[in-house]
């Protein structure tokens, strides 16, 4: 996850549900990158939020671990920014998921 820890550095993201839900309702959220261990509630409240505003979500690991690509405390959600930064994470993550699946 370097390139959210880059997104981070850059100011193009919104973490935690709070920010990340305003990004994605103000349409500024490119994507949006929710921890597996997230409740259910958040992840079917932010999941819905950005089907309607058309917001692609991926799926990642746990809150510590996305905490840690951005270098903060416990994370449930982070919100990339960016359009360029969002496609270059989502092109990363289709990588790994079809190397897993080989």
């Amino acid at each position: 996850m370097g390139l959210v820890g880059i997104a981070e550095k850059a100011g193009k993201t919104a973490s935690g549900g709070f920010l990340a839900e305003q990004a994605i309702k103000a349409g500024k959220a490119y994507l949006l990158i929710i921890a597996d261990d997230s409740s259910a509630g958040t992840k079917k409240k932010l999941n819905d939020l950005c089907t309607s505003k058309g917001c692609p979500v991926l799926y990642f690991s746990n809150k510590q671990d996305l905490a840690h690509a951005i270098g903060k405390e416990e994370r449930s959600c982070v919100a990339i920014l960016d359009r360029g930064l969002a496609e270059a994470i989502s092109q990363a993550a289709e990588r790994l998921s079809g190397k897993q699946g080989e």
